[in-house]
């Protein structure tokens, strides 16, 4: 215990006892001289045991003793409204300690980004002065802000090492994608981010069947052997009503099928996250407010009022207006061959001859004209003629670069072989 305390101690603290122990030994060495004794000294005899009274400092006294002097971290939690003058101020600092920190180079300027609930860890020396500064900026990298000089404080940003370890994760469908992704362990991240993979390919609302089944193999991220936070997908297959997609995941961030086609495409199967399809495509239907049996020409996405609606692809808005059977809706040219069409919207929000991107908010769910409910009706036109958004044939996005074709297909071997490893050991636990 007493070794630990004094492992603890400062330099200089280990310094001055060395030099004390050093002195006592001296002394102990030195051997008396007989004629200068004191009368009263008592011969110790050769051989005899005798009993010495000692006194030994304890763990705690030493800690008391060397350590009350010591400057200790200090934690302050980031409230909200709170910036780093307020919470130097809490802590005793002058504007002129704030003014030298957020000054301490670029690194510092990450103190601009505090958010309510943060830590920020302060070392402040016995005359009140702030020594170094500590924030997490996140579960690997923290700013370090040590004082240099009386006026100078330089920043830096120290980084653990991240050990990346795979995991995998298999369900089928029962009742929907959403229960069947919980029920295999997958975070809500990792669900948003499957169906985001597959979504130029499968509708996640009208094409899902019971018995349809994924497989997924995704990172796990651990720093000194603590698990941290959950990585990306880096490979995952879905079988859909009998047919199979892959996807693996690149070093340039993008997913690609096995072969290197891109899993990209120039619209999105569906532009809305659905609560639920109130009627599929059809060539007739019995339209619910005019109440007789019309063709329609799109599919509709009932959701709730206010759900955001996004573009199916790049485009420019040609029509953002609103009328009576319609209500307000936004139709959208891509390129010279392809438009698509929403309509009932509680709002829009974009405007005619705007450009807009694959993914970005055009207007919220809603059952302006003639809605039964809060739904959204979409279209989608080749060529002026009405085509089913579920099936029509979509352009793909460019294939990966043939310059790293090669290297790629050796990770989509690797990753292959992993996904068919999971499929065995899935097949040999349910047995």
């Amino acid at each position: 215990m007493v070794q630990k305390v004094l492992n603890q101690l400062p330099n200089k603290h280990k310094a001055l006892l060395s030099g004390f122990a050093v002195f006592v030994l001296i002394l102990l060495l030195i051997p008396s001289d007989p004629a200068k004794a004191s009368k009263n000294s008592q011969i110790l005899e050769v051989g005899k045991r005798y009993d010495v009274p000692l006194t030994i400092a304890t763990a705690s006294q030493l800690s008391e003793e060397f350590f009350e002097d010591s400057p200790q971290w200090q934690n302050f939690a980031v409230k909200k409204g709170d910036n780093l003058a307020k919470i130097f101020a809490r802590a005793g600092l002058t504007p002129q300690e704030t003014y030298y920190v957020s000054t301490a180079g670029k690194d510092a300027k990450q103190l601009l980004k505090m958010r309510p609930g943060q830590q920020l860890q302060l070392l402040i020396d016995n005359e009140g002065k702030l020594s170094s500064l500590a924030y997490a900026l996140s579960a690997t990298d923290t700013l370090k802000i040590d004082k240099q000089a009386a006026k100078t404080y330089t920043s830096s940003i120290s980084s653990k090492q991240i050990d990346k370890r795979y995991n995998y994760a298999q369900g089928e469908i029962k009742s929907n994608f959403w229960n069947a992704a919980v029920n295999a362990n997958l975070s809500q991240n990792h669900i948003m981010s499957l169906a985001g993979i597959f979504g130029w390919d499968i509708d996640f609302a009208l094409e899902l069947r019971e018995g349809d089944t994924f497989n997924v193999v995704f990172e796990e991220h651990f720093i000194d052997g603590e698990f941290v936070e959950n990585g990306k997908i880096i490979a995952a297959e879905f079988v859909n009503q009998g047919e199979t997609f892959t996807a693996i995941l690149h070093d340039d961030g993008n997913y690609y099928t096995p072969e290197g086609r891109s899993m990209r495409k120039s619209f999105l199967r569906a532009p809305v996250n659905f609560k639920y399809i109130s009627s599929s495509f059809k060539k007739r239907r019995f339209h619910p407010v005019q109440k007789r049996w019309k063709a329609h020409r799109g599919v509709d996405y009932a959701a709730n009022t206010g759900t955001p609606v996004i573009a199916a692809g790049d485009g420019r808005v040609i029509r953002a207006t609103y009328d009576k059977y319609n209500g307000h809706h936004v139709f959208i040219q891509h390129g010279e061959k392809y438009v698509t069409k929403y309509l009932h919207f509680s709002k829009r929000a974009v405007k005619k001859g705007q450009s807009v991107k694959q993914g970005q908010v055009i207007g919220y769910v809603g059952a302006t004209g003639l809605a039964a409910g809060p739904h959204l009706h979409y279209e989608f036109l080749v060529d002026g003629v009405h085509r089913n958004p579920r099936t029509v044939t979509l352009p793909q996005a460019k294939p990966i670069a043939k310059k790293e074709a090669a290297a790629f297909a050796k990770l989509a071997q690797r990753r292959m072989t992993q996904l068919n490893n999971t499929k065995r050991i899935m097949l040999a636990m349910n047995r």
